[in-house]
């Protein structure tokens, strides 16, 4: 159910929805692992239950889950620094040391101080030109977003919203939004004609995905 269904029936059952209530019940209902975001429905993104969508879990010991945490962050945003893990997982220094501990003998330590996964495969190429969505992961991955979106972090992410970027060659070249089913893109800088053709194209997949 998108979130106004949801605040409908919790309305209906005698809940508080005014306010802020509804987004801190939402979160807290996340962040005890009943619900997650999943299907779109029309604009909006419906909440679903996590055991229907992704399956029944077992339990697990503190220190087990933080190992796991640990290795599949660096699976998905290795390289990276320990203070990166905290500020994505939200969590203590002294939690994200116990969980990359746990899992050392997997860990490749690199000469700039970043920690890997030692068997990762070596990236053959950079990302090919793409639109990416508000608060997409790849923003919210890392301590600093400095080598994503350069000197335009205020562009990018405004009082805690995190814009749509078109991503370049791992590289943030501009924000785009779309108001009326129609891609606008707005671009830091003139981009060359090969990126502008690739990102027009990816911005009518978009577009049709969207429809």
């Amino acid at each position: 159910m998108t979130r106004n269904q949801l605040g409908e029936r919790l309305e209906r059952a005698g809940g508080r929805t005014t306010g802020q209530a509804l987004i801190h019940l939402l979160l807290a209902a996340s962040l005890r692992g009943l619900t997650v975001r999943g299907p779109m429905v029309g604009a909006d993104h419906a909440y679903v239950l996590t055991r229907d969508w992704l399956g029944e879990t077992e339990p697990a010991e503190r220190d087990v889950a933080m190992a796991e945490l640990a290795r599949r962050y660096l699976a998905g945003h290795g390289p990276a620094d320990k203070r990166d893990m905290a500020k994505w997982a939200g969590l203590p220094l002294r939690d994200i040391r116990a969980g990359l501990g746990a899992i050392a003998s997997e860990l490749d330590q690199q000469p700039d101080g970043l920690i890997d996964v030692a068997a990762r495969a070596p990236v053959a190429n950079r990302p090919p030109s793409r639109l990416l969505g508000a608060f997409d992961p790849l923003l919210l991955g890392w301590a600093s977003r400095q080598s994503l979106l350069g000197s335009h972090q205020g562009v990018a992410t405004v009082n805690g919203i995190f814009r749509p970027i078109a991503l370049v060659g791992g590289e943030a070249v501009g924000t785009w939004k779309m108001p009326d089913g129609s891609i606008r893109l707005t671009p830091f800088d003139a981009v060359a004609t090969d990126i502008e053709a690739a990102l027009a194209t990816d911005a009518r997949d978009v577009a049709r995905s969207s429809a």
